[in-house]
């Protein structure tokens, strides 16, 4: 079977609920391995939810219909609060992330929970700026940025994560919206050691099976890269 957009391999799937510190429920689903344990877990924040953004924004949605077979990850996704989806609609409403800094407390707190191995945060466009923003106060083994556009995040936050020992990975889209490799190459020097990838023809929204293939091939080579490279049939 060819693995296109549509897609879903086999995996075990349990629709889940987070809960935050100030008293919301958060809805989500955990995917794991079929038959086995993971040997590490993808926890993703989405696009920004007052412009479409949400559990199910493509890349993440194939991140959990993939890689759970291809590459024996975990992968928890949520809509953060006030985000609704086809799993549901998440207590709260959009905080601007400030108030989301809860919700990614959560999800961690529910990794340590379950005992989930090795977690990655995994943030594209809006969900790069909760990551920066608060991933690093977390026990997370290395953060992964999807077209980030560095709107929320300071320059001070950026600074904060200098000398951080653990993998900070960018993919930059040639010809993003917001923030393209020059300028990225900038922003980012703020930080020594992040890996900026610059990913020819690519743009903020990673449309079209080539695009995604990069994208989960860069994560997946980042996270348990002895499972590179990626099949492109099941």
């Amino acid at each position: 079977m060819e693995i296109r957009g549509a897609t879903l391999l086999p995996a075990r799937r349990e629709d889940i609920e987070l809960h935050t510190s100030d008293g919301l429920s958060l809805v989500g689903e955990l995917s794991l391995p079929a038959d086995r344990e993971p040997v590490a877990t993808l926890v993703t924040l989405h696009p920004l939810p007052t412009h479409g953004g949400f559990m199910d924004s493509h890349i993440i949605r194939k991140a959990a219909a993939r890689l759970p077979a291809l590459a024996d990850l975990a992968v928890l996704r949520f809509n953060t609060r006030g985000t609704t989806s086809p799993r549901g609609t998440s207590d709260g409403q959009f905080g601007e992330g400030v108030a989301e800094e809860a919700d990614v407390a959560a999800a961690m707190a529910f990794v340590a929970e379950r005992g989930l191995p090795d977690p990655w945060l995994l943030g594209w466009s809006f969900g790069t700026e909760l990551a920066l923003k608060y991933g690093r106060q977390h026990n997370v083994r290395g953060t992964i940025l999807l077209s980030p556009p560095l709107h929320r995040t300071t320059d001070d936050e950026l600074r904060a994560w200098e000398g951080d020992p653990r993998p900070l990975v960018a993919l930059i889209p040639d010809f993003d919206d917001y923030l393209r490799p020059a300028e990225a190459a900038e922003r980012f020097s703020l930080i020594p050691h992040i890996r900026l990838i610059d990913v020819a023809e690519g743009k903020h929204l990673w449309v079209g099976e080539k695009q995604t293939y990069r994208v989960l091939s860069e994560i997946v080579g980042a996270v348990n890269p002895d499972a590179l490279p990626l099949p492109m049939s099941y």
